[in-house]
Protein backbone atom coordinates (compact mmCIF):
# COMPACT_ATOMS: atom_id res chain seq x y z
CA UNK A 1 0.00 0.00 0.00
CA UNK A 2 1.41 3.16 -0.58
CA UNK A 3 0.12 6.81 -0.70
CA UNK A 4 1.14 8.44 -3.85
CA UNK A 5 4.10 10.84 -2.27
CA UNK A 6 7.10 9.96 -4.64
CA UNK A 7 9.80 10.04 -2.62
CA UNK A 8 13.09 9.89 -5.31
CA UNK A 9 13.53 9.73 -8.91
CA UNK A 10 15.05 6.75 -9.95
CA UNK A 11 16.15 5.27 -13.09
CA UNK A 12 16.02 1.89 -14.84
CA UNK A 13 19.50 0.64 -15.77
CA UNK A 14 18.88 -2.66 -17.02
CA UNK A 15 16.11 -4.96 -19.05
CA UNK A 16 16.17 -8.54 -19.03
CA UNK A 17 14.13 -10.97 -20.87
CA UNK A 18 11.84 -13.52 -18.09
CA UNK A 19 9.95 -16.18 -19.58
CA UNK A 20 6.98 -13.70 -21.02
CA UNK A 21 7.80 -10.59 -18.62
CA UNK A 22 11.10 -8.85 -17.81
CA UNK A 23 13.23 -8.14 -14.92
CA UNK A 24 14.15 -4.68 -14.24
CA UNK A 25 17.34 -3.08 -12.39
CA UNK A 26 16.54 -0.04 -10.69
CA UNK A 27 18.70 2.24 -9.32
CA UNK A 28 16.89 3.89 -5.93
CA UNK A 29 19.92 4.60 -3.05
CA UNK A 30 16.63 6.11 -0.98
CA UNK A 31 13.95 3.38 -1.97
CA UNK A 32 16.88 0.25 -0.65
CA UNK A 33 18.36 1.96 2.19
CA UNK A 34 16.15 -0.14 4.10
CA UNK A 35 14.37 -2.51 1.68
CA UNK A 36 14.77 -6.17 1.95
CA UNK A 37 14.20 -9.24 -0.04
CA UNK A 38 10.16 -9.30 -0.88
CA UNK A 39 9.52 -5.68 0.09
CA UNK A 40 6.98 -4.02 -2.30
CA UNK A 41 8.54 -0.44 -4.56
CA UNK A 42 6.54 1.48 -6.40
CA UNK A 43 7.72 1.98 -9.85
CA UNK A 44 5.96 4.69 -11.66
CA UNK A 45 2.88 3.63 -10.01
CA UNK A 46 3.30 0.35 -10.56
CA UNK A 47 4.03 -2.05 -7.29
CA UNK A 48 6.95 -4.36 -7.85
CA UNK A 49 8.51 -6.72 -5.41
CA UNK A 50 12.23 -6.63 -4.77
CA UNK A 51 14.01 -9.89 -5.69
CA UNK A 52 17.63 -8.68 -5.27
CA UNK A 53 19.17 -5.70 -4.17
CA UNK A 54 22.55 -3.92 -3.63
CA UNK A 55 23.85 -0.66 -1.95
CA UNK A 56 21.39 1.52 -4.79
CA UNK A 57 19.81 -0.79 -6.85
CA UNK A 58 17.03 -3.58 -6.86
CA UNK A 59 15.78 -5.68 -9.41
CA UNK A 60 12.28 -6.94 -9.94
CA UNK A 61 10.25 -9.22 -11.81
CA UNK A 62 7.49 -7.46 -14.41
CA UNK A 63 4.91 -10.13 -15.50
CA UNK A 64 3.58 -9.96 -18.96
CA UNK A 65 -0.05 -8.43 -17.43
CA UNK A 66 1.64 -5.54 -15.71
CA UNK A 67 3.62 -5.21 -18.97
CA UNK A 68 0.82 -5.00 -20.96
CA UNK A 69 -0.93 -2.66 -18.54
CA UNK A 70 1.47 -0.11 -18.19
CA UNK A 71 3.77 1.83 -19.44
CA UNK A 72 6.28 -0.54 -18.30
CA UNK A 73 5.82 -1.94 -21.91
CA UNK A 74 8.89 -1.46 -24.03
CA UNK A 75 11.21 -0.15 -20.60
CA UNK A 76 14.55 0.49 -21.70
CA UNK A 77 17.94 1.42 -19.63
CA UNK A 78 17.78 5.05 -19.06
CA UNK A 79 13.82 5.70 -18.08
CA UNK A 80 13.41 7.78 -15.29
CA UNK A 81 10.90 6.49 -12.93
CA UNK A 82 8.72 7.89 -9.73
CA UNK A 83 9.72 5.53 -6.46
CA UNK A 84 7.62 4.99 -3.55
CA UNK A 85 8.25 2.03 -0.77
CA UNK A 86 4.84 1.03 0.48
CA UNK A 87 3.86 3.18 3.29
CA UNK A 88 4.13 1.94 6.85
CA UNK A 89 1.43 1.54 9.38
CA UNK A 90 2.18 4.09 11.82
CA UNK A 91 2.70 6.38 8.93
CA UNK A 92 1.12 9.58 8.00
CA UNK A 93 -1.52 8.97 4.74
CA UNK A 94 -0.05 12.13 3.17
CA UNK A 95 -1.78 11.50 -0.66
CA UNK A 96 -4.47 9.11 -0.43
CA UNK A 97 -4.80 5.17 -0.11
CA UNK A 98 -2.73 3.92 -3.63
CA UNK A 99 -2.82 0.12 -4.56
CA UNK A 100 -0.14 0.19 -6.93
CA UNK A 101 -2.55 -1.74 -8.91
CA UNK A 102 -2.96 -0.07 -12.66
CA UNK A 103 -6.26 0.40 -13.98
CA UNK A 104 -4.90 1.33 -17.55
CA UNK A 105 -2.71 3.93 -19.15
CA UNK A 106 -3.73 7.61 -20.70
CA UNK A 107 -1.79 10.00 -23.46
CA UNK A 108 -0.86 13.29 -21.89
CA UNK A 109 -3.11 15.65 -24.78
CA UNK A 110 -2.00 19.31 -23.39
CA UNK A 111 0.62 21.22 -20.83
CA UNK A 112 -0.43 24.56 -19.77
CA UNK A 113 2.23 26.46 -18.21
CA UNK A 114 0.91 29.23 -14.76
CA UNK A 115 2.69 31.89 -13.22
CA UNK A 116 3.47 28.98 -10.42
CA UNK A 117 2.20 25.57 -11.66
CA UNK A 118 1.14 23.46 -14.53
CA UNK A 119 -1.70 22.40 -15.99
CA UNK A 120 -1.92 18.60 -17.79
CA UNK A 121 -4.65 17.71 -19.66
CA UNK A 122 -4.92 13.45 -19.42
CA UNK A 123 -6.86 11.24 -21.87
CA UNK A 124 -8.94 8.64 -20.29
CA UNK A 125 -9.84 5.14 -21.19
CA UNK A 126 -13.93 5.37 -21.77
CA UNK A 127 -14.28 2.67 -18.75
CA UNK A 128 -12.48 4.67 -16.77
CA UNK A 129 -14.10 8.01 -16.98
CA UNK A 130 -16.73 6.88 -14.60
CA UNK A 131 -14.25 6.66 -11.46
CA UNK A 132 -12.75 10.42 -12.16
CA UNK A 133 -14.51 13.18 -10.65
CA UNK A 134 -13.51 16.55 -10.64
CA UNK A 135 -11.63 17.38 -7.37
CA UNK A 136 -11.03 13.98 -6.73
CA UNK A 137 -7.69 12.01 -6.10
CA UNK A 138 -6.00 9.53 -8.65
CA UNK A 139 -2.64 8.55 -9.08
CA UNK A 140 -0.86 9.39 -12.06
CA UNK A 141 2.66 7.59 -12.39
CA UNK A 142 2.15 7.01 -9.28
CA UNK A 143 1.79 10.43 -8.01
CA UNK A 144 -1.02 11.34 -6.05
CA UNK A 145 -3.01 14.16 -7.53
CA UNK A 146 -6.31 16.04 -7.09
CA UNK A 147 -8.11 16.26 -10.25
CA UNK A 148 -8.82 19.94 -10.88
CA UNK A 149 -11.58 19.10 -13.96
CA UNK A 150 -12.78 16.26 -16.13
CA UNK A 151 -14.75 15.77 -19.08
CA UNK A 152 -18.74 16.00 -19.17
CA UNK A 153 -20.50 12.57 -18.55
CA UNK A 154 -21.65 10.74 -21.71
CA UNK A 155 -25.74 12.01 -21.05
CA UNK A 156 -24.40 15.50 -21.58
CA UNK A 157 -24.52 17.76 -25.12
CA UNK A 158 -21.98 16.73 -27.22
CA UNK A 159 -20.37 14.79 -24.87
CA UNK A 160 -18.14 11.81 -26.11
CA UNK A 161 -17.21 9.08 -24.25
CA UNK A 162 -14.00 8.34 -26.43
CA UNK A 163 -12.82 11.79 -26.07
CA UNK A 164 -12.53 11.04 -21.78
CA UNK A 165 -10.24 13.34 -19.99
CA UNK A 166 -8.86 14.71 -17.08
CA UNK A 167 -6.46 17.73 -15.77
CA UNK A 168 -4.60 18.01 -13.10
CA UNK A 169 -2.37 20.73 -11.77
CA UNK A 170 0.85 20.72 -10.64
CA UNK A 171 2.79 22.71 -7.83
CA UNK A 172 6.14 23.47 -8.32
CA UNK A 173 7.28 20.90 -6.07
CA UNK A 174 5.69 18.00 -7.86
CA UNK A 175 7.37 19.62 -11.06
CA UNK A 176 10.31 19.34 -9.54
CA UNK A 177 10.23 16.00 -7.17
CA UNK A 178 8.38 13.39 -9.84
CA UNK A 179 9.06 12.89 -13.59
CA UNK A 180 5.48 14.44 -14.62
CA UNK A 181 7.52 18.22 -14.62
CA UNK A 182 9.27 16.54 -18.04
CA UNK A 183 6.02 15.42 -19.72
CA UNK A 184 5.04 16.88 -22.90
CA UNK A 185 2.08 15.86 -25.39
CA UNK A 186 2.21 12.46 -26.38
CA UNK A 187 3.80 11.34 -23.58
CA UNK A 188 1.73 8.32 -21.88
CA UNK A 189 1.24 7.71 -18.14
CA UNK A 190 0.17 5.21 -15.78
CA UNK A 191 -3.13 5.90 -13.97
CA UNK A 192 -5.09 3.85 -10.39
CA UNK A 193 -8.48 5.50 -9.95
CA UNK A 194 -9.71 6.00 -6.51
CA UNK A 195 -10.18 2.56 -4.97
CA UNK A 196 -13.05 4.22 -2.92
CA UNK A 197 -14.46 4.75 -6.33
CA UNK A 198 -14.03 1.18 -7.66
CA UNK A 199 -15.68 -0.62 -4.98
CA UNK A 200 -19.07 1.79 -5.48
CA UNK A 201 -19.15 0.87 -8.28
CA UNK A 202 -18.48 -3.01 -8.35
CA UNK A 203 -21.34 -2.48 -5.68
CA UNK A 204 -23.40 -1.17 -7.75
CA UNK A 205 -23.22 -3.80 -10.57
CA UNK A 206 -24.52 -6.00 -8.04
CA UNK A 207 -28.09 -3.73 -6.91
CA UNK A 208 -30.98 -5.82 -6.95
CA UNK A 209 -32.71 -5.47 -9.74
CA UNK A 210 -36.37 -3.74 -9.23
CA UNK A 211 -39.43 -6.60 -8.85
CA UNK A 212 -41.13 -7.31 -12.17
CA UNK A 213 -44.20 -5.68 -12.40
CA UNK A 214 -47.52 -8.45 -11.73
CA UNK A 215 -49.74 -9.20 -14.95
CA UNK A 216 -52.81 -7.46 -15.32
CA UNK A 217 -55.21 -10.34 -14.66
CA UNK A 218 -53.10 -11.70 -11.42
CA UNK A 219 -53.33 -7.91 -10.29
CA UNK A 220 -57.27 -7.88 -10.64
CA UNK A 221 -57.66 -11.14 -9.09
CA UNK A 222 -55.90 -9.32 -5.53
CA UNK A 223 -57.65 -6.19 -5.19
CA UNK A 224 -60.94 -7.36 -3.80
CA UNK A 225 -58.95 -9.51 -1.16
CA UNK A 226 -60.90 -12.78 0.28
CA UNK A 227 -63.84 -12.76 2.41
Amino acid sequence: MFTGIIEEVGEVTAVEPSGDGVRLTVRGPKAVSDAGHGDSISVSGVCLTVVGQGPDWFTADVMKQTLDMSTLEGVAAGRAVNLERATAAHGRLGGHIVQGHIDGTGTVLDVRPGAQWQVLRISLPPELAPLVVDKGSIAVDGVSLTVSAASPAPASAGADPAEAWFEVSLIPETLAATTLGTRVPGDRVNLETDILARHVQRLLSFAAPAAPELPADASASTEGGSK
